[in-house]
């Protein structure tokens, strides 16, 4: 069957959720029995998100194959079972430095190269190349109708769309509705109104709004931008974003769908989702994890990290309760103060020396007071570092990234990579595969031996500490075989604490927790419980984390 094409489109203001928009229209074709692919096009220059600031971008989602990608790709894939690869996240500095190469390769034969034809051709020939052979590709464009910078991509699809025919192509567009004593529509107008000025005629509108349309603004809509009145659809707040599908499906949105491309599909089988709603709302009991990093003011910074810590509290039918903590608030002697009533402790990856030594103490205290403790790259790096300072007596164990040439840097590069660490070269990315330990904690919680994680970092453990981290009873369960590299720690004699080199949150679903996670929360909560336990019987809270 020829490959089908939703490009969904969004207008009035940024950040209205077109990611997960897509990502819900994916796993709706999906329990109707379709495969579905997903990419993303971004408008701006930059080559890819690896180098952008967080607290402007959010978190960089890192791919099978390493590319550094946009944070929807993560919802694409948490929502689907498709696995995206760097062709899957497409923007104009990636547009331009292949028409570039091949201009300078002479590939144009002398033309005069133009945004009309070679550019829209090259987004084009990136559309189909992400279709993978799969029923549907959803196709998101970053940005905002109006924008400068995005009218070459929507000139693209408005091309492809006319290559391919209606039947094989549609338009989704997601809209604002403004809320003031009324609900406002003219904001809506305007941004379909954009659209058809550049010659797209959306099908579907989905109208973000904080309560439903009423029957008559729905057909007011409906007559100012050309669109049916049962294919305007509402984008309303949901509690969690996994009700998302939900929402959509009750409405009939995948009816439209199908029906709009032609395509004849079985019935949706939604009950996993229903089933995960369900958990999600009516949890058994709840846990308080402190989430120790760097850029905790800006959720969308740790997306992926905070969507994995609510699967491992629905895998345990646990409410997960996230308390931010800012890992430089840490530095001042504030950890014991802090950290003193949760549940457990998470200490999130991260590049640079700021706030460092904050995590240094939360995981001390962690360690020290029993908590259970989860590190994630960096994190598990900092863990390293404070149980070489404080129990195996390296007193200036530190990290090349932050003290370069010191001798008791058990953090640092490889040989091969010093002097290129700003090239960009030089960072493990993307998936590796590591062996662990038999009988260790972390292989029973994976139940093998063989695992393939997601990477992102620069920096490794030095192998010339390891016997003396040993010999003071830090294990090393985990390691990278064909390079002899240090994957992950553990300490025995600890009730849960876990340091893993790699980032295991980016291969979390909703649908399939990560093990690590849930491990972890039912971890937290055991300790919650003892907790109580002892304060119940009339302990002080200082006596009961003695």
């Amino acid at each position: 069957m020829q490959t089908k094409y939703i490009f969904i489109t969004g207008g009035v203001v940024s950040g209205l959720g077109k990611g997960i928009a897509a990502a819900s229209i994916g796993a709706l074709l999906e329990a109707r029995g379709l495969s579905v692919s997903l990419m993303k096009l971004d408008p701006y220059i930059n080559v890819d998100a690896g180098t952008m600031n967080p607290f402007q971008h959010g978190e960089v989602f890192v791919t099978k194959d390493g590319a550094e990608t946009d944070l929807d790709l993560g919802h694409y894939e948490r929502y689907t079972n498709a696995t995206l690869t760097r062709k899957h996240n497409c923007t104009t500095g990636q547009i331009y430095d292949s028409i570039l190469r091949k201009e300078r390769a002479g590939e144009y034969l002398g033309e005069t190269v133009q945004v009309v034809p070679h550019v829209i051709d090259e987004i084009k020939s990136t559309i189909k190349a992400a279709a993978d052979d799969a029923d549907v590709c959803i196709v998101e464009i970053g940005g905002t109708v109006g924008d400068i910078e995005s009218l070459p991509f929507l000139e693209a699809i408005r091309q492809f769309r006319l290559e391919h025919g209606r039947e094989h192509a549609l338009f989704v567009h997601l809209t604002l509705i403004i809320q003031t004593t009324e609900m406002k529509t003219k904001p809506t107008q305007h941004s379909v109104g954009k659209l058809r000025e550049i010659g797209i005629q959306p099908e579907i509108l989905i109208c973000r709004t904080t309560e439903p349309l009423p029957d008559k603004l729905r057909q007011k809509i409906s007559l100012f931008t050309n669109v049916e009145a049962n294919a305007v659809f509402d984008g309303l707040d949901v509690p969690s974003v996994y009700e998302a599908p939900l929402m959509f499906q009750r409405q009939g949105l995948d009816d439209r769908l199908v029906e709009y491309l032609h395509m004849w599909t079985r019935q949706p089988k939604l009950q996993p989702w229903v089933d995960l709603v369900e958990t999600y709302h009516n949890p058994q009991g709840e846990v308080d994890i402190a989430f120790v990093g760097k850029y905790v003011n800006q959720r969308d910074s740790y997306e992926s990290l905070n969507e994995a810590l609510v699967h491992g509290g629905i895998a345990n039918q646990l409410r997960v309760n996230l308390h931010y903590i800012d890992s430089e608030e840490l530095e001042f002697g504030s950890a014991a103060e802090r950290l003193q009533a949760v549940d457990g402790v998470l200490v999130a990856h991260g590049f640079g020396v700021r706030g460092t030594e904050g995590k240094v103490a939360a995981i001390e205290f962690a360690r020290v007071q029993g908590v259970p403790f989860f590190g994630i790259c960096l994190g598990m790096q900092m863990a390293i570092v404070e149980f070489a300072r404080n129990v195996s007596g390296v007193k200036e164990a530190s990290s090349g990234e932050f003290r370069p040439n010191h001798a008791q840097n058990v953090i640092d590069l490889m040989p091969e990579q010093k002097g290129k660490q700003e090239t960009g070269g030089t960072m493990r990315l993307g998936a590796y595969k590591a062996e662990l330990v038999v009988r260790s904690k972390i292989a029973r919680i994976y139940q093998t031996t063989r695992i393939s994680e997601r990477h992102r970092h620069r920096y490794e453990v030095m192998n010339e500490f390891v016997p003396k981290l040993e010999k003071a009873g830090l294990v090393f369960s985990g390691r990278y075989p064909e390079r002899d590299l240090v994957e992950t720690i553990e300490l025995p004699e600890h009730p849960w604490f876990i340091g893993c080199q790699y980032h295991p949150e980016l291969q979390s679903k909703p649908l399939k927790p990560h093990p690590l996670f849930a491990s972890f929360i039912a971890a937290a909560h055991g300790h919650r419980t003892r907790r109580q336990g002892q304060l119940s019987s009339g302990e002080t809270l200082e006596t009961a984390h003695a």
